[in-house]
C-alpha cells in the first residue's frame, strides 16, 4: 500500500497494449517489479509486507531514471494531470494531428479501470499503453518504468503521460518527466489553484480548457489565472478550447518551440 495517500498503487498495476494480453506489474518482497501475462500469476511465494521507509523517495530514486532514460533519448516527457473531466485526453486528441507530421508520439494513459481512453488515443494511430492502477488514485515512476519498456521510444519523440484524474496526489509522485502540465476547466472553480495549492506548485503549465463555455458558466479566467499566479508565479498559462481549436495557435506553438529545443 501506498504509505503517502493510502491507495494501494504501490503494489501493482495491469498495463494494456491495445490488442495484446494485459501485463500484471507486482512489487515482491525483494523489493522488485515483476510481470506476468494475465491469466498465468503465482504469488504463492509473494506476502505482503509493510514497508517502513520512505516510498517518495524510492519512488524518486526510480524517477531519475526514468529521467535518464529520457534525456539519452531526447524524449520530451510531459505529465498532463487534472481532476476527473477536465478534457485531457480531448487535448491530446485535439494535439497530436498538429505535431504527428513531424515527430513522433507516443501515449501512456493512467486511469483507475477501463481502456477506454487508450482506445480514443489509438484510434489517433500512434503508440499508447492503457495503465489501470486499480484503487491506486495516481501513477508512479515504477508504472512509468515498465510501461516504457512495454514500448518503443523513438529517439528524439514526444511522450504524453495521461495520469489518473486527481488533483492531489499526482502533484507527489515524480515521474521522470520534463514537466508538469495541470488541465483545468471552466466547468470547475476559478478557486481550484488556492484549494489545491500543491498541484499548482508542482506544475510547470497551467492549460484552461473549455474556453468555449466561459458565456455560460459562472467563472473567471482572470481570476483563475491570478489565482494560479499566486501560488505559483512562474506558472506558464494556455487558455484554450480542445471542443473548438480556439487557442490551439498559442499551444501548438510552445509545444512545438519545446521539440525543436529539446
Amino acid at each position: 500500500m501506498c504509505d503517502t495517500c493510502g491507495c494501494s498503487s504501490g503494489n501493482g498495476a495491469v498495463i494494456y497494449k491495445p490488442g495484446d494480453a494485459a501485463y500484471h506489474v507486482h512489487v515482491g518482497d525483494d523489493g522488485h517489479a515483476h510481470h506476468h501475462v494475465s491469466g498465468n500469476h503465482d504469488h504463492a511465494n509473494s506476502r505482503q509486507v509493510m514497508v517502513e521507509q520512505d516510498v517518495l523517495l524510492q519512488n524518486n530514486l526510480l524517477a531519475e531514471r526514468n529521467r535518464g532514460f529520457f534525456e539519452a533519448k531526447n524524449v520530451l516527457a510531459l505529465n498532463f494531470l487534472s481532476s476527473p473531466g477536465s478534457g485531457k485526453t480531448s487535448l491530446l486528441e485535439k494535439t497530436v494531428p498538429f505535431i504527428k507530421p513531424d515527430c513522433q508520439i507516443s501515449v501512456i494513459e493512467g486511469d483507475q479501470q477501463t481502456t477506454r481512453d487508450a482506445e480514443r488515443i489509438q484510434a489517433l494511430d500512434i503508440p499508447v499503453l492503457q495503465v489501470n492502477t486499480g484503487t491506486g488514485c495516481h501513477l508512479d515512476a515504477l508504472m512509468i518504468n515498465r510501461a516504457v519498456k512495454e514500448m518503443n521510444l523513438a529517439d528524439n519523440s514526444l511522450l504524453c503521460i495521461e495520469n489518473v484524474g486527481n488533483l492531489v496526489c499526482p502533484a507527489l509522485f515524480d515521474l521522470g518527466e520534463a514537466m508538469k502540465i495541470v488541465v483545468i476547466s471552466v466547468t470547475e472553480g476559478d478557486d481550484k489553484p488556492l484549494k489545491y495549492p500543491t498541484m499548482f506548485v508542482e506544475a510547470d503549465i497551467c492549460i484552461l480548457n473549455k474556453t468555449d463555455l466561459l458565456p455560460y458558466v459562472p467563472f473567471d479566467a482572470a481570476v483563475c489565472r491570478e489565482n494560479a499566479s499566486r501560488v505559483n508565479h512562474k506558472l506558464e498559462w494556455f487558455e484554450l478550447s480542445a471542443a473548438t481549436g480556439e487557442g490551439f495557435d498559442a499551444w501548438i506553438g510552445w509545444l512545438k518551440s519545446k521539440l525543436k529545443k529539446d
